[in-house]
């Protein structure tokens, strides 16, 4: 078996099986939404600390890649700006407002977009990707879990009718954001020449298929249908801006700055990718509205597959160009 049908066969057991699972342990109550919450804090602390530190510290720092991290972080800044200017406004409680912006932020790089790029170009479509999603996982604890946190606290301000007080400490000095020190701690260590160890090639390897089951059970824990279900007419706005406004304005900046065929498609599906378990773990972290980005992620991840990644591999496989 090849790898193409290896990698299929990893989006569902490390994807569609974990969320399955999560989903029927809260249908038949064998786990609590303590140890939901305790899943979610092990997985940031120690696990993604963890896995940031070996990816850091292999990770190619050379000058001709620099416009991959600065995509990495675009692709996430800018929809969540337009989210926040032309469409997150509209909630009246600051909890909708934190979740949409939140939904906006992060998309489904790492693991939907790197595969769709593997499907399409292979390894080196995949690797690009990769390298994209690392800089939108360090934006995740030194920019969204800061802003869930302002909202969180500016709707607890609204309701006591006090003034907003929010702390240095408390947006960004939390365990949280330990995941950067790990970042930091695998720079370092390629900046000062130590080699990683190939053990820890193995031990990053196992932690990646790890981290996606303790990231995706909880997220199936949380997913309440019923609930979701009175959202997906006031996320549909989701739609238009993952699939058109955002891969459209980058389309037209890239294509001015690429010629080679394989990388630009490569970022264009990754510009288009849906939104993000990571939203919904955020959104349940600081108490805001869990299920909009429920919402959001099921309707952005359906219309994805069933729609904009089959129209982007049969216009490739047809000999498309960009």
């Amino acid at each position: 078996m090849n790898s193409t049908y290896l990698r299929i066969i990893f989006v569902f057991t490390d994807i569609i099986l974990p969320l399955v699972t999560g989903y029927y342990l809260k249908q038949k109550k064998l786990m609590s939404g303590e140890v939901c919450n305790l899943l979610i804090r092990i997985n940031i602390v120690i696990f993604c600390t963890i896995l940031t530190l070996l990816s850091f510290w292999v990770l190619p720092l050379s000058s001709q890649l620099l416009w991959l991290p600065l995509l990495g972080v675009l692709f996430t800044i800018v929809p969540g700006f337009i989210g926040w200017a032309l469409f997150a406004r509209r909630f009246k409680s600051y909890l909708q407002q934190g979740a949409y912006v939140v939904s906006a932020l992060l998309s489904n790089i790492g693991a939907v977009a790197g595969l769709c790029a593997f499907i399409v170009y292979g390894e080196i479509g995949y690797a690009y990707v990769q390298l994209v999603a690392t800089f939108q996982n360090m934006l995740l604890v030194i920019l969204c879990f800061p802003l869930a946190q302002y909202y969180f606290a500016k709707e607890t301000a609204s309701l006591q009718q006090t003034r907003l007080h929010l702390s240095f400490r408390e947006m960004f000095l939390t365990l949280n954001q330990v995941p950067v020190l790990g970042m930091a701690a695998g720079i370092l260590f390629q900046l000062a020449g130590i080699a990683r160890p190939p053990v820890l090639g193995t031990v990053s390897q196992i932690l990646v298929h790890l981290v996606a089951w303790i990231s995706m059970v909880p997220v199936g824990y949380l997913i309440d249908f019923g609930q979701a279900r009175t959202y997906y007419r006031r996320v549909w706005d989701m739609v238009p801006l993952r699939f058109i406004i955002v891969p459209g304005l980058f389309y037209f900046c890239m294509k001015n700055i690429f010629t080679d065929q394989v990388l630009l498609g490569t970022l264009i599906i990754t510009a288009a990718a849906p939104g993000a378990v990571n939203s919904v773990v955020t959104a349940r972290l600081y108490k805001l509205d869990v299920d909009l980005t429920i919402a959001a992620f099921l309707l952005t991840m359906v219309v994805f597959v069933l729609v904009v990644f089959p129209a982007f591999f049969f216009y490739v496989a047809g000999g498309g160009q960009f």
